[in-house]
């Protein structure tokens, strides 16, 4: 039981991180000059800070 749930939570740890490597080719297809940046960089912060909270309660639940 413990081994399956294991399986299933690494499983679904690899399938968000390869979503989020996959994140990167979606806008490489057209060649447009950049646009204006629209941030102050606080949303690039904030969604750092998730992901690192994803990974640390990942982590957490594997260990316990």
């Amino acid at each position: 039981m413990m081994s399956s749930m294991r399986l299933h939570s690494v499983l679904v740890i690899g399938f968000l991180f390869f979503a989020l490597l996959q994140l990167g080719y979606g806008q490489s297809i057209g060649s447009s000059p950049a646009p204006a940046p629209s941030s102050d960089g606080a949303a690039i912060d904030q969604g750092i800070a998730y992901v690192l909270l994803v990974v640390a309660l990942a982590i957490t639940y594997l260990i316990h």
